[in-house]
């Protein structure tokens, strides 16, 4: 399963918490989906969305610094950046509630210190989840490949279709 895009990079920040990313303040507010993206990052980049573009500019690959979700163990933080379209997250390093909380929802996650430093904004980033590489401007990088069940899970939009489609396929 290959994932391609450009790349919005906040390769210099660390310890970006699920707080930052997804702000406290909505975490017991009812926001539908489509309207996430606006709240995605506010505290931390109140520029985010215009950053991350629209239409075919749009950035779909999101690269961060290290411990990136760290915090409470909100899943809206996950939700909200794939809402505002992002694809494919690559970090330095995850906490891992945020990286298995991702998974869950159809989000890719890869950790990958070099692909990191040598992605700034605008580089294209391509990445191949189940032969485990991943190149930004044509340097490649090893990843770890996913598992079949985790591809299946990204494949699917999450753990709740592919369990719907599990049971539909019964």
């Amino acid at each position: 399963m290959k994932i391609a895009g450009s790349a919005l990079s906040y390769a210099e920040s660390d310890d970006v918490n699920t707080d930052v990313i997804w702000p406290g303040k909505y975490t017991y507010v009812q926001i539908p989906f489509e309207d996430m993206p606006r709240h995605a990052m506010e505290t931390f980049d109140p520029e985010f969305l215009q950053r991350l573009g629209e239409g075919e500019a749009k950035h779909r690959v999101l690269v961060v610094g290290k411990n990136f979700g760290c915090g409470s163990s909100r899943e809206q933080a996950s939700e909200c950046l794939k809402a505002s379209g992002v694809q494919l997250i690559v970090a330095k390093s995850f906490a891992r509630i945020f990286y298995r909380n991702s998974l869950n929802l159809g989000l890719a996650v890869l950790e990958c210190p070099g692909a990191v430093e040598a992605a700034r904004t605008g580089a294209r980033v391509e990445a191949d989840l189940a032969e485990g590489w991943l190149e930004v401007e044509g340097q490649r990088f090893p990843v770890a490949a996913y598992p079949p069940f985790v591809l299946e899970l990204v494949r699917d939009g999450g753990l709740i279709p592919h369990i719907r489609k599990q049971v539909e396929q019964e």
